[in-house]
């Protein structure tokens, strides 16, 4: 019966899923010294999170894989998802707390982050729900990292890597990654554009912040221009940005236009403060795209 057939999902997401807990301060504090904070808010968030979060918003169909505790900070999380249209099937319940997240926010909008993987250290990657865009970034375990692009490779899914926080990653794990999408500094970590290509990546997109981004492939370099925003706060920007892109590639764009959309979506996200509630809807990237 075609009740029967398992869903495929537009988006598949593997990854992590954090509360964040938010001092905003003047200025981020230096080595061994302590600020006086401003204001403190609790947000969800985690990188696989913000990023199915956004690639929902964008208008696509998302599973998320990953972990939580049997705790409170996994209910709201849970519920997120749930407000999202979020399938969380996938996610297992895992003996050990709910990740989370610690952020120092300064009053121009930069950030600095500490991560205690708590359940997404126990993610395994297994039972990979059939979808068109695999999405996986760094915050679980490589091996669940490396068994989800093989899984989706194998599928015929598109596997789209975001690798971070930054590290450096063999050929194990990058020779199954259609799309890898650093920023300007992660991309030094997995041995720059030339080398991933070479790995068999399609295509390399390396975010600029303020300055946009930039899509490497066979053929050349194309610019992605920025949007003029003025920034409250960046956390979760470039976890929009990709959830955003695969929500487009899913959707049937082309590259350059699924980046242009994930570009604006990104810089939406940094007008707002916390990850999940900064992350922007279609409507509203759309309108930005229009000049609304």
């Amino acid at each position: 019966m075609a009740d029967d057939v398992p869903p495929v999902f537009d988006v598949c997401v593997v990854g992590s899923a954090n509360l964040d807990l938010v001092a905003t301060v003047e200025r981020l504090p230096g080595a061994g010294e302590t600020v006086p904070g401003t204001s403190y808010a609790e947000y969800p968030g985690g990188k696989g999170l913000n990023q199915a979060v956004a690639a929902a918003r964008a208008g696509a169909s998302v599973a998320f894989v990953g972990a939580l505790g049997s705790d409170a900070a996994g209910d709201v999380l849970r519920g997120v998802m749930a407000d999202d249209g979020i399938d969380a099937s996938h996610v297992a319940t895992a003996s050990v707390a709910t990740g989370r997240a610690l952020i120092g926010v300064s009053s121009a909008g930069e950030n600095s982050i500490i991560v205690v993987a708590g359940a997404n250290g126990t993610v395994t990657g297994e039972e990979l729900p059939a979808s068109k865009v695999l999405l996986v970034q760094l915050e679980v375990p490589l091996a669940a990292v490396e068994l989800a692009l093989a899984t989706a490779r194998a599928s015929g899914a598109v596997t789209v890597l975001n690798p971070a926080p930054a590290a450096a990653l063999g050929a194990d794990i990058l020779q199954w990654c259609d799309i890898v999408v650093p920023n300007q500094h992660e991309v030094e970590l997995l041995g720059g554009v030339a080398h991933l290509l070479a790995l068999g990546a399609r295509a390399v997109v390396v975010t600029l912040g303020a300055d946009g981004a930039a899509l490497h492939t066979a053929e050349g370099v194309t610019h992605i221009d920025p949007f003029d925003v003025t920034p409250v706060d960046t956390t979760g920007a470039g976890d929009t940005f990709s959830g955003s892109l695969c929500a487009r590639l899913a959707a049937g764009d082309v590259l350059p236009d699924a980046l242009r959309f994930a570009s604006a979506a990104g810089a939406l996200c940094t007008t707002k403060a916390g990850a999940v509630p900064s992350i922007p809807h279609r409507a509203d990237v759309e309108a930005l795209l229009s000049g609304g």
